[in-house]
């Protein structure tokens, strides 16, 4: 992992490349824009560093031996719907950079790049990495991943973040365990366990118990009054 002795909260880039060479000069490049950047050099360690941390970006060679990257890129998009991915390839066809925005990736640069053009494009996708959402009395940090109720930094796991967050974004409106487990999970089908309410129930736990409501019947509903 490259990244510089700040201790301030910045946004996290996951680097998925097979050559060391751009995943080093990626790795030293970023870092000094304050980036904490992680680097994988196979599409199966990028996808198991994906799924295990949430990541502000996700820079993907689209073609590494011995993998489908149009296939990484939808594994990806499944696991991490919404994952703002940047794809890089030499293959610079429109067909493929038609595939690839189709299938959900928000910018594509086609190699040999220069290097200030990938960190402009880089800085564009993580403008507003500061965000906060507010719904009712809790403040989200969508950056920092934390919550505040009124009484300091509450830090969240992952996932009870992307929970929080999802419930937040649709404050007052009812989701049900179905749409939390695609958002969040990336499941299209509930898989026989309990892990949404073992999530919901963590958060209660943080936020207070009356901050989620169950609806009986419809799911779960951040309370906003």
């Amino acid at each position: 992992m490259y990244a510089p002795a700040a201790s301030a909260a910045r946004p996290r880039v996951l680097v998925i490349d097979d050559e060391e060479a751009i995943r080093s000069a990626l790795g030293r490049a970023l870092a000094a824009e304050g980036l904490v950047i992680d680097l994988a050099e196979t599409a199966a360690d990028g996808l198991s560093r994906a799924r295990a941390e949430v990541y502000d970006l996700v820079i993907l060679d689209l073609l590494m031996p011995g993998t489908d990257g149009f296939a990484t890129l939808r594994q990806l998009l499944r696991d991490r719907p919404g994952q703002a991915v940047l794809v890089l390839s030499c293959l610079a066809d429109v067909r493929h950079k038609v595939d690839c925005f189709d299938l959900g990736a928000r910018d594509y640069l086609t190699k040999p790049f220069s290097l200030d053009e990938l960190l402009a494009r880089v800085r564009n996708q993580l403008r507003g990495f500061d965000r906060v959402i507010r719904a009712g009395e809790i403040t989200l940090h969508v950056g920092r991943m934390e919550a505040d109720i009124g009484h300091g930094p509450l830090p969240l796991t992952r996932l009870e973040f992307l929970v929080l967050k999802e419930l937040m974004e649709h404050a007052g409106q009812a989701l049900s365990k179905g749409q939390l487990l695609e958002s969040v999970w990336g499941y299209d089908f509930d898989p026989g366990s309990n892990i949404v309410g073992v999530c919901v129930s963590r958060l209660r736990s943080k936020i207070g118990d009356h901050a989620i409501r169950t609806v009986r019947g419809e799911g779960y509903r951040l309370a906003v009054g």
